[in-house]
């Protein structure tokens, strides 16, 4: 801690820094410890000529000062004091650093690395065949900054198992073991930064995108996994391309020119540039007095808070600038202790105290450290006194302390571990470690890295340059505030950066091109439909499911077939009733005079179980409606066709009756009608019931109707329905009934009616054409009707046969008996009358008596 008569002595020395007077800060980056941490900082940086053109391995001349480095090595002096002045992390242990300016080279970063591992007290690194015992200078490295300068030192550092821990090297390649075996960071891999901003540009719905990264291994590995992590998310890169790092003697101008002449020519609106800030700045420069459009660019964390590329001249011309910072813990005394130290290093006598305490022998080597950062004011470093990096070279110091504090197996009373920790035995502790800085615990994953939230930083122009604002935050999911975000277009509408427009809904994308954001919008037909938005076909719905044109989703198919309550069912059972209710009348009336002339001759009993088989035909009918079932098809048929033949059988008796007593001898007439009318008349009908008893069975043993569910014939609605297996053995159900129905009207269409007598054949005759006009229309009917109406054509048939043969043969009967019943006798019906024997035997002897 700093004693009252120094800090009187720094605040005199910080009221009298504007006076130009130089400091003594390049003395402050030292100091002696039990153990040394050595520490790599950009404290200046390089002029774009001098490294390309040596021709001798000498040092160039660092001239362009880095107020962040300077404040880097100023966190990790503060982190030092804060552990040596600690009593519970190192008790009696001092930690010492000794600080080197990279001058962002990687050239320039080895002459302090050898420093490091020349062995204490000495310049020299001997070579040994084991270097397990080996001391080496320093214990642990701090830094550097760059993924670049780290994939140097990292596999230098590797090779003797020093740990080494990055604050801002982030490239994704840092992460294999197998290469850097001793390198850790406390800050994410690029990976985590390249997840968040593709998770940007699908919070924006930008798709069709440029990735530019700078000419080195970190832009190129970074636009590798971008465009990893961009293809499966679905984003299209329109141009991929490379930005030149500056070189005095390389053709920089026409490159750059020509990345962002192919930029443009994809006309995106929206540009992934990962590259440093020299190469940002590069391109930037060309853009800004080319005057190209503005457009959106997500940065990556290198270049987004540089000085460099922010302080550009014209910067708020390109457009609107993202990035994601990684959100560390805030250093609320660093601010103080910068102003400390800069007031101490404006004391002489304090100067005059450090010089002689803190010289090194390695002075001899690098002369004065960093000459540029005793010219500065607190005015030069008081922009970056609040950047994001100085907490993770905080958090770097103390996860080495940590793990020194393990290794030297430390608790309150002190460290039992009295040998020197050698760097391979601290790096054994390293792994997997949790450590704390700042209020936040840290852990080392199994590839050296640690997790750590993301800010979604927006550059807000309110002066020369940009401040930093909070517009999100990336802690493995994105969350924006959009309200916040200014956009550079004119009305502040969020630009559009895609290539076709979105498909409406029920629409899929057919890609033309190479480009899957490159399509046209295809509409889903019929019976399909479009799954989610990103699909390239549509997907079809389930054979039990259906959808409209450009649907999103499909319906559940409702069962169809012919209901009780269709208007045409309702029509049929009003047909039925009629039907049903004029057989009873005829059946009742034919009952109640069945020994009357006119039933005798209609067949008596016979005439009687002829009207109840049209009435079983009728009530046949009600097997068709509903919703079909196994038992209901089988019994279709065979319930109606049978009583139908049983019903055609008694009227082929008629007409056979008739045709006897019309064209045949009375002696053959009067035998065999009395065969007609007998039980021999039974026979036939039983006889004609079992042969189409027989045909059923056949029909229904070797091609049973089965119920079949179509989901394809209607478009909404599964159709379920009887199917016939057989339209052959179909049409031979109906065989014996077209036999019985032809044979009556061949018997009875050629009989004459005698005078004076009731004209029987004359109503079989009619019976049977209506029967032939009904099941001759259903066949066309029933072929080309829709196959949901085919039991109501098959309703219909029977109904209107049962009706033809009522009209034509039953009911002029029926008429008779209500409204004519004197014609109700023996001679008009039965042909019993006087002169009915003798007409017959004139006949007879007429045509005996003439000559053949």
């Amino acid at each position: 801690m700093l004693g009252p008569a120094v800090l009187g002595l720094s605040l005199w020395a910080l009221l009298h820094l504007g006076t130009g007077a130089p400091l003594c800060l390049s003395q402050q980056l030292r100091m002696n410890g039990d153990y040394v941490l050595g520490g790599l900082f950009p404290l200046s940086e390089a002029g774009e000529a001098g490294l390309g053109s040596r021709t001798r391995p000498s040092s160039p001349v660092c001239t362009r000062f880095s107020s962040n480095g300077l404040l880097w090595a100023l966190a990790m002096k503060m982190a030092v004091e804060e552990i040596n002045n600690r009593s519970d992390l190192l008790p009696g242990l001092r930690l010492g650093y000794d600080l080197f300016d990279t001058c962002s080279e990687p050239v320039l970063a080895m002459k302090p690395s050898l420093m490091f591992l020349a062995k204490a007290d000495s310049h020299d690194i001997a070579a040994y065949c084991n270097y397990t015992q080996y001391q080496p200078r320093v214990l642990a490295v701090i830094g550097p900054h760059s993924s670049e300068l780290s994939v140097v030192t990292g596999k230098f550092f590797g090779f003797f198992l020093m740990p080494q821990v990055s604050y801002g090297a982030s490239m994704e390649l840092l992460s294999a073991r197998e290469t850097f075996p001793s390198f850790f960071r406390t800050v994410p891999s690029d990976r985590v930064q390249l997840t968040a901003a593709v998770e940007l540009l699908q919070e924006f719905g930008w798709n069709w995108v440029a990735a530019l990264g700078s000419d080195d291994e970190y832009g190129r590995q970074g636009l590798g996994i971008f465009s990893t992590l961009a293809a499966a998310r679905g984003i299209c890169i329109a141009h991929e391309g490379l930005v030149p790092l500056p070189r005095a003697d390389g053709p920089l101008l026409g490159k750059v020119q020509d990345v962002l002449h192919q930029v443009n020519q994809s006309s995106v609106q929206v540009v992934l540039l990962f590259t440093s800030a020299r190469a940002a700045h590069a391109l930037f420069s060309y853009s800004i007095s080319s005057k190209l459009s503005p457009k959106v660019w997500v940065a990556s964390e290198a270049w987004l808070t540089s000085d460099l590329v922010m302080g550009l001249p014209g910067m708020a011309q390109v457009g609107t600038v993202l990035g994601f910072l990684q959100r560390g813990a805030q250093l609320h005394k660093f601010s103080q202790y910068v102003k400390t130290h800069l007031a101490l290093a404006a004391d002489p006598v304090f100067c005059a105290a450090l010089g002689e305490r803190e010289q090194g022998l390695e002075e001899d080597v690098v002369g004065r450290r960093c000459p540029q950062c005793d010219c500065i004011t607190l005015q030069n470093v008081s922009a970056g006194l609040n950047h994001h990096q100085t907490f993770s070279v905080y958090a770097a110091v103390y996860s080495v302390a940590q793990a020194l504090h393990n290794t030297l197996q430390c608790n309150a009373s002190g460290c039992p571990m009295q040998d020197p920790v050698k760097p391979w035995q601290l790096l054994e502790n390293m792994y997997n470690l949790t450590f704390h800085a700042g209020g936040l615990t840290l852990r080392f994953n199994s590839n050296g890295n640690v997790d750590m939230e993301y800010d979604l930083k927006l550059w807000v122009w309110q002066g020369p340059v940009p401040e930093l604002h909070d517009v999100g935050r990336f802690n493995g999911s994105l969350w924006t505030d959009s309200l916040k975000i200014r956009w550079h277009t004119s009305n502040n509408q969020k630009p559009v950066s895609q290539c076709s427009r979105q498909c409406q809904e029920g629409q899929v994308r057919r890609v033309k091109g190479f480009h899957s954001c490159c399509y046209d919008c295809v509409d889903c037909k019929a019976g399909s439909y479009r799954k989610s938005p990103d699909d390239l076909a549509c997907s079809f719905c389930n054979q039990d499911e259906w959808s409209p044109e450009r649907s999103t989703r499909c319906f559940r198919r409702r069962l169809r077939f012919l209901a009780w309550g269709e208007p045409a069912v309702l029509l049929l059972l009003l047909l039925l009733s009629l039907a049903l209710g004029l057989v009873l009348a005829a059946l009742g009336l034919f009952i109640r005079h069945r020994d009357s002339p006119l039933v005798q001759a209609s067949g008596g009993p016979l005439a009687c179980f002829g009207l109840v088989c049209l009435g079983l035909v009728c009530l046949s009918v009600l097997l068709f409606p509903g919703q079909p079932s196994s038992a209901l098809c089988l019994a279709q048929q065979p319930s109606s066709h049978l009583p139908l033949t049983g019903c055609l059988s008694t009227l082929i008796l008629q007409a056979a009756e008739i045709f006897v007593e019309s064209e045949l001898p009375l002696s053959w007439a009067d035998r065999l009608s009395g065969c007609l009318r007998g039980p021999w008349a039974w026979l036939v009908v039983l006889l004609a019931m079992l042969v189409e008893a027989a045909l059923c069975a056949w029909y229904l043993v070797a091609f049973p109707p089965e119920v079949v569910t179509d989901w394809r014939m209607l478009p909404t609605e599964a159709l379920v329905h009887c199917r016939t297996r057989s339209w052959v053995s179909f049409g031979l159900v109906h065989a014996t009934n077209a036999t019985l129905a032809f044979l009556c009207f061949l018997g009875t269409f050629l009989v004459q009616s005698r005078p004076g007598r009731y004209n029987r054949a004359r109503g079989l005759t009619f019976a049977m054409l209506a029967y032939f006009i009904t099941w001759v229309s259903f066949v066309p009917l029933l072929a080309n009707v829709q196959v949901v109406l085919r039991p109501a054509v098959q309703m219909g048939a029977l109904l209107l046969c049962v009706l033809g043969i009522l009209a034509a043969f039953h009911l002029p009967r029926c008429y008779l008996l209500v409204r004519q019943p004197e014609l109700n006798t023996p001679e008009f019906f039965l042909g019993r009358g006087p002169g009915d024997a003798r007409d017959r035997n004139d006949a007879d002897t007429g045509n005996q008596g003439k000559p053949e």
